[in-house]
């Protein structure tokens, strides 16, 4: 399995909580549980994150650069974690809702746009078997977790 389609269907499990978070979000009760989802949904952006940093961002660093997107993934990676980092400061329900919600659709929208420029570059500049040996690794680092 190549990398990116290895972090892909991380993409996929991620839409599926997404899904489940804004089903969910309207009907929770207390700050804290709303607290609880961002807390999880941080832990899980950030390993995901680190691995798409390590795998794909850093090698293809230089081509984002080149075609303007480095600091449009930069600020979308900002505006995430502030959003989820404002939930766990958020001391009243409709605010903390707004900001998770907040914190979902800018998720979305990052990984629409990782999916349609950094995943299709990554297949286009790196070679299959650099996308299969990384796609290797990660899954052997998956395993060792």
């Amino acid at each position: 399995m190549k990398i990116t389609e290895a972090l892909l269907a991380e993409h996929v499990v991620f839409h599926n909580i997404f899904d489940h978070i804004e089903r969910v979000l309207p009907s929770l009760k207390t700050v804290a549980e709303i607290k609880a989802f961002a807390a999880l949904l941080t832990s899980l952006l950030t390993q995901h994150g680190t691995s798409e940093e390590e795998w794909i961002f850093a090698p293809l660093e230089h081509c984002l650069e080149q075609i303007g997107q480095s600091d449009t993934f930069e600020k979308e990676h900002r505006e995430i974690d502030s959003s989820l980092a404002d939930v766990m400061h958020a001391s009243r329900l409709a605010d903390a809702r707004k900001l998770l919600l907040r914190a979902v659709l800018a998720s979305r929208n990052h990984f629409d746009h990782e999916e349609r420029i950094v995943f299709t570059l990554a297949e286009k500049v790196m070679k299959p078997d650099t996308l299969r040996e990384l796609g290797r690794v990660w899954a052997d680092q998956r395993k060792a977790t």
